[in-house]
Parts: structure tokens; C-alpha cells; sequence
């Protein structure tokens, strides 16, 4: 639980760079401040952009760290070192910034993923190779801190009229990003078959349950007894 009184981890002005750590696929690696201005100072603009990325990473680090409960606006804005005003004029709600921040960070870490393996494919011919490299590549983005955020998002908005629209449409995008991602994955050979549409919602829809039991008993992915399974399946409905 977060502490009821959160101390930031930089107390910054507005108008003050501090680095910070943002969660996912590569936390730890700092956030530099952004290009400075002729003369050494940085331009409205800017200081816009960078108090807004703070508080995205700021949130969904809150997400990952304290659960949708937990993540008040009060920690956001305590997290994020930005006053209460600048937090307001950029996220004029804690239902849009929660989505927001959501969208932003899975946006960002499913295209560096995808670059990341799309090499790795480049080099398979298409066929059964390809297809269990594509589906280890599915599986290993929902072991990543922007799946737990966002599955905090999915629980809450079952309650919460105003998340669950502000979620809705953005869920909708993200979900035709991903789609499209996955058969860029498989290879336009794979992609193009009748039964592709099926097999790619059964797996999705089957990692994502299986994702969730890893909230309470983690153990190591790369073992999952699922995993040969949904090759064989993938295979079989493909005609491979």
C-alpha cells in the first residue's frame, strides 16, 4: 500500500529536470531531461512535453507498485515531482490519466518488443520455426509491467462507469495495434491463412488467462507447460 502521506522522490518545481525511473522493459534506464534551448534554457513546449511524460511514467509506476486503489492522484502528483495545476492541465480527470498512461507506456514498449523480435522473425522463413518464435513473442508481452497496469485498469472499470468509458475506445485502438503486430509476427504466409483471425484471438485471449495466475504464484514464463500447447494448437489450426 501506498503511504498516506507519499513524499516525492524529487520535490520539483514545475519548471526543474530531475531524472527518473520508468517502469516495463528496460526500467531502470533513466529518463534524461529533453534538448535545451539556445541560450541553456528549454522552450514552454519543452518543459509541456517532459512534466507530461513524468506523469505518465510516474502513473503507471503507481499501477504496477500500488493497484488501481492506491494510485490516487495525491501519489501520481507526488511521484511525478509536478504541482497539482500542472497534473490538472494535462489530465483533467484520474479516469483519463489512468487510461492515458496505460495506453502510452503498452503503445511504447509493444513497438520496441515488436522492433526487437521482427529481427529475430526477419531471419526465420515462414513455417513452423516462425510460428513458435511468434508465439513465444506473444507470451512474453504479457509478462510485462504494462500488462499488470493495465489489467488493474480492466478490474476496476467492471465498478466504474467513467473509467470503463474512457477505457473503451482507447482499448479498442490498442486492441487493432496489437492484431495488427501479431501478423507482422507470424509472416504475411502465415497471416493471410482462413484460420489466422481464430488462432490469434484463442491465443490471446488464452495467455491473458494464464498471465493472470502469475499475480499470485509467480514462477518462471519461459516454463510455462501452456506454452507447447499453444504452438501444437497454432500449428494444427494453421495446417502446419
Amino acid at each position: 500500500m501506498p503511504p498516506s502521506r507519499p513524499t516525492s522522490r524529487a520535490a520539483a518545481a514545475d519548471g526543474a529536470e530531475p531524472t527518473r525511473q520508468s517502469a516495463g522493459p528496460g526500467a531502470g534506464a533513466t529518463v534524461a531531461p529533453g534538448p535545451v534551448a539556445r541560450g541553456g534554457q528549454r522552450t514552454h513546449r519543452e518543459r509541456t512535453l517532459d512534466s507530461r511524460q513524468r506523469i505518465l511514467d510516474a502513473t503507471v509506476d503507481c499501477l504496477v507498485r500500488y493497484g488501481y486503489a492506491g494510485t490516487t492522484t495525491l501519489v501520481i502528483q507526488a511521484e511525478a515531482g509536478v504541482s497539482r495545476g500542472r497534473l490538472l492541465h494535462h489530465f483533467p480527470s484520474r479516469e483519463v490519466l489512468l487510461v492515458a498512461a496505460t495506453q502510452h507506456l503498452v503503445t511504447t514498449r509493444l513497438t520496441t518488443t515488436w522492433e526487437h523480435f521482427g529481427k529475430l522473425l526477419d531471419e526465420l522463413p515462414d513455417g513452423a520455426a516462425r510460428l513458435d518464435r511468434a508465439v513465444e513473442m506473444m507470451w512474453f508481452t504479457f509478462h510485462q509491467p504494462y500488462f499488470w497496469a493495465a489489467m488493474e485498469l480492466w478490474t476496476a472499470a467492471r465498478t466504474n462507469e467513467a473509467l470503463r468509458e474512457a477505457l473503451a475506445p482507447a482499448e479498442r485502438r490498442l486492441g487493432a495495434a496489437i492484431r495488427t503486430a501479431a501478423e507482422g509476427a507470424f509472416g504475411p504466409a502465415l497471416a493471410s491463412r482462413e484460420t489466422f483471425p481464430q488462432v490469434r484471438e484463442l491465443l490471446m485471449t488464452s495467455m491473458r488467462g494464464a498471465a493472470m495466475t502469475y499475480g499470485f504464484d509467480p514462477r518462471t514464463a519461459a516454463s510455462d507447460p501452456h506454452l507447447p500447447q499453444w504452438k501444437q494448437m497454432a500449428r494444427q489450426l494453421l495446417g502446419l
